[in-house]
């Protein structure tokens, strides 16, 4: 694609903006992040609550498994309408709670970040928006200052979301082999960028289908949510995201020949699960789409995309997550949608 036609489609530009905007997040940040820490290891903290909405709500997930991966506490996501719709009161006084929201506006998300202030509890918001409501109310607010997002669907704020989370666990644990990693983050998500033109011949043979399943496993769990969620609302299609060990069971009899299903198989923890869910999708017949970093897994499979080779899974989801927003973006244009203002979909959505 030319670049004054990219200039047209905001979804694509700005997918194409993350690395610059990761590789600020993680520079401007350093001394407000140690702040973080310094408090949460002075507290006792017994467990952490995630209220968050839609894309936002993914990146809430990565941010439960991570923080339960490299922190060893439960980490669980709230359901702000017991707070909204049932007006009851929640215990929130040993809890860190974190608030994600784009726009920061989320009414229900900012219930649970007042409600959890007031009682004491160490409170953080994730916003694209410095003087938004969330960012106001929060102890902290992480500023993912990714610039204005004006794609209904939401890219450059969903990765900034997962970097801020990131930056917080690996300075939190003080895991400095994944902080180095985490900082080559902008050059690995500019690899993946250079699949893009892949990735448009790719769709062109899925122009036509009604389904399609992504599927994951651990860490990467929220990218495939994230990935269906982006075909549902940029080209319509009945995505599906699950867990691989969650799809063996009841989802798995929906596969037919020739069913649609992305596999993320990163080397690491998930990779022996993900070859046991691929021979078995082979076996039915299934249209596999493989995103890997194994060269000899990819040569298996006749339709294949090649991320960096890392073995984190910390790491990985960045790299999933932009080729997840690329073929989105594709997959609509190829379809004759328009990514950027998806039928019935406004930018902020106010939940109660």
């Amino acid at each position: 694609m030319r670049g004054g036609a990219r200039n047209m489609i905001k979804m694509l530009l700005e997918i194409h903006e993350q690395p610059k905007i990761i590789e600020k997040l993680l520079n401007e940040n350093e001394e407000l992040m140690n702040q973080i820490v310094e408090e949460l290891e002075g507290r006792d903290i017994a467990n952490v609550i995630i209220a968050a909405r839609g894309t936002s709500d993914h990146a809430g997930i990565y941010g439960k498994y991570i923080i339960e991966h490299s922190i060893g506490i439960p980490v669980s996501l709230a359901a702000p309408s017991i707070l909204t719709m049932y007006d009851k009161e929640i215990d929130y006084s040993r809890s860190l709670v974190i608030g994600i929201s784009q726009s920061g506006q989320a009414l229900d998300v900012l219930e649970v970040v007042s409600q959890a202030k007031e009682q004491g509890a160490v409170t953080i918001g994730i916003t694209n928006f410095n003087n938004s409501p969330i960012a106001e109310k929060a102890q902290y607010h992480l500023f993912t200052n990714a610039g204005v997002e004006e794609s209904v669907a939401a890219t450059k704020t969903f990765t900034a979301q997962l970097a801020m989370l990131a930056y917080l666990i690996v300075k939190w644990s003080k895991n400095t082999e994944v902080y180095e990693m985490l900082k080559q983050v902008p050059e690995y998500v500019c690899r993946v960028l250079e699949l893009e033109k892949d990735i448009e011949i790719a769709v062109q043979r899925y122009t036509y289908i009604e389904d399609c399943f992504i599927l994951s496993r651990g860490i990467n769990y929220a990218i495939a949510l994230e990935n269906a969620l982006k075909i549902q609302e940029t080209s319509y299609v009945k995505a599906k995201g699950y867990s691989i060990s969650d799809f063996h069971h009841g989802p798995f009899a929906m596969i037919e020949d020739h069913t649609p299903v992305i596999v993320y198989a990163p080397k690491g923890p998930s990779y022996r699960d993900s070859l046991v869910m691929l021979e078995k999708l082979e076996n039915a017949g299934a249209e596999i789409i493989v995103v890997s970093n194994d060269d000899a897994l990819l040569k298996k499979h006749k339709i294949s995309f090649r991320i960096p080779d890392i073995e984190s899974d910390i790491i990985t989801p960045f790299c999933n997550i932009v080729f997840a927003q690329l073929f989105a973006c594709k997959l609509s244009l190829a379809r004759g949608c328009n990514p950027d203002a998806p039928r019935g979909l406004n930018k902020v959505t106010i939940t109660k």
